[in-house]
């Protein structure tokens, strides 16, 4: 059977991708310097991933794609990088054999597979995590910067950087991006597609360094006396990719309410259409406010959080007591009720901040919502499935399938009691065409069953070990990982880590976080004999 995919020529991209992939292993590797530790395991990814690279462009001459071979490149890419991604915490953890030797031995990214799954979860920007322990006893600060570049450099889109800067890429640019942008598709902003992709860098990058100077300006002032130059470099880089790492094992909740005032916006912000921006950026600001899609996204989280921040500040929303199997102190629990009930100020502050990180699949946590009652967590697991406007950084199903499965319900309404009305299901004034209605629909219900499905699977394995996790955990662990949000519920918790589920459970969560950044279909379609063959 002769193949109808170039597949020779994919790889040869890939390849291009990995070579170019060491010029971001330069800034830990800096930071390593900067603090007088090891650099080994930047300097030998470096050379490997230049190697590796370079081989794979020797496969083919020509860098000319089509659709297929445009999904193979981006899957390939992802999981190719996610691999070199993970080298670091390996080298750290292990050593190099007859080389160095471990820099932290005792660190759980030893295990390829909690490197891995670290890695993955910080390209796809997810932010779940399996470090047992997030400090800088059992990590360097080049490592840990390099967690955190990883989400970065995930958010906007490796292969949409590659567009940006690589000219070898501009030749089925718009393929390669449609395969990858998150959402049902991907606004050409400039005649040329490289240029569209450097206007939505652009405005990712100009945010990100936004975000830096004022948390660091908080630092200067006071007014967040631990937010020093290296955790507000580490949190605006993981903040405009939704993705959520964080240096400090208290995730937000380690810094002042100021700075979680501060963080708040730029997480609203990258769960925006960034083609938004560069229209206010061209001066044309009013396509921001009319936008039809950032009008409900803004609306879905408004509601939301109004509800909870009710519900905290009446005292409803946090359980009563420590649950019995000593999960919180009660101190602790006493400690946060009395900051938040009554207190218009921190039950805003806590509503809005948790509802924003996880309708946007940021995953920061303001403070720990396993505390929070049965209902509050169910709300929030709501949440984990809506998702961030199309063309941002977030996950999930997106804010803009939900409008229009709401319109096109409303549609169907309206035309059983008018039969001979013809309503055509508008998005920002036009109409919508059928076909990518029908898309929304499938895509949506492919989501949904690979959901509960995965819920069963990662809830059995889990049995299977003898580890105690309740249905409301595993589906927690399934929608953060499926959407890319994170965190989920008890032991999977902002507080918490996957690093107690079993192997094959944690290597499903990566499969889990490839296709759902990816939105499915790009990965699944190439599991399919129609993809390969004439």
């Amino acid at each position: 059977m002769k193949l109808r995919v170039d597949y020779r020529a994919s790889l040869r991209l890939v390849g291009t991708v990995l070579k170019y992939l060491a010029v971001p292993l330069s800034f830990p590797l800096v930071v390593s310097l900067y603090y007088g530790e090891s650099v080994m395991p930047f300097v030998v990814t470096m050379g490997l991933t230049v190697l590796v690279g370079s081989g794979l462009e020797q496969l083919s001459e020509s860098p000319d794609i089509g659709a297929r071979e445009g999904f193979l490149m981006v899957a390939a890419t992802w999981f190719a990088v996610t691999v070199v991604g993970a080298i670091p915490f390996l080298i750290e953890a292990n050593g190099i054999p007859f080389v160095t030797s471990a820099i932290h031995p005792e660190s759980t990214l030893a295990n390829p597979v909690n490197a891995l799954f670290e890695s993955m979860s910080g390209f796809t920007t997810t932010g779940a995590t399996v470090l047992g322990d997030i400090s800088f006893d059992s990590h360097t600060r080049g490592i840990m910067m390099w967690r955190q570049l990883t989400q970065w450099l995930g958010g906007m889109g490796i292969v949409v950087l590659a567009v940006a800067i690589l000219p070898e890429l501009s030749v089925g640019g718009a393929q390669l991006m449609d395969a990858e942008a998150p959402g049902p598709g991907i606004e050409k902003l400039t005649p040329r597609i490289a240029e569209t992709a450097r206007a939505l860098w652009g405005a990712y990058l100009g945010l990100t360094v936004l975000e830096i100077v004022l948390l660091y300006g908080l630092y200067l002032t006071g007014f967040a006396p631990n937010m020093d130059v290296y955790n507000a470099i580490a949190h605006g880089l993981t903040t405009m990719p939704t993705g959520g790492f964080s240096p400090e094992a208290r995730s937000i909740e380690a810094f002042s309410a100021a700075a979680q005032w501060v963080i708040i916006p730029f997480m609203v912000a990258a769960g925006t259409n960034f083609a938004l921006f560069w229209h206010v950026l061209t001066g044309d600001p009013k396509k921001l406010v009319r936008d039809t899609e950032f009008k409900f996204y803004l609306g879905v989280i408004g509601v939301i959080s109004a509800i909870l921040a009710a519900v905290l500040f009446l005292g409803d929303g946090l359980v009563s007591v420590a649950p019995s199997d000593g999960t919180y102190d009660q101190l602790y629990l006493e400690g946060v009720r009395n900051a938040i009930i009554g207190s218009p100020e921190s039950s805003l502050r806590q509503s809005v901040f948790q509802v924003v990180s996880i309708v946007t699949t940021t995953g920061y946590a303001s403070m720990d919502f396993n505390a929070w009652s049965a209902p509050t967590q169910y709300g929030l697991l709501f949440a984990m499935f809506i998702g961030g406007s199309a063309g941002s950084t977030g996950g999930a199903i997106k804010i803009v399938r939900w409008y229009v499965i709401l319109k096109s319900l409303r549609r169907e309404l309206f035309t059983t009691a008018h039969p001979e009305a013809i309503r055509p299901v508008r998005l920002a004034g036009r109409a919508v065409d059928e076909r990518a209605i029908r898309g929304i629909y499938a895509f949506t219900l492919l989501y949904l069953v690979l959901f509960f499905v995965s819920t069963g699977l990662v809830h059995l394995d889990a049995a299977r070990i003898g580890l105690q996790v309740s249905v409301l955990e595993s589906m927690s662990a399934v929608a953060a990982t499926l959407g890319n949000v994170g965190p989920g519920f008890g032991v999977v918790g902002p507080m918490g880590s996957y690093l107690d589920f079993s192997n094959s459970s944690k290597l499903y969560m990566v499969l889990l976080m490839w296709v759902g950044r990816l939105e499915i279909l790009p990965v699944l379609v190439l599991f399919t004999p129609e993809y390969w063959r004439r």
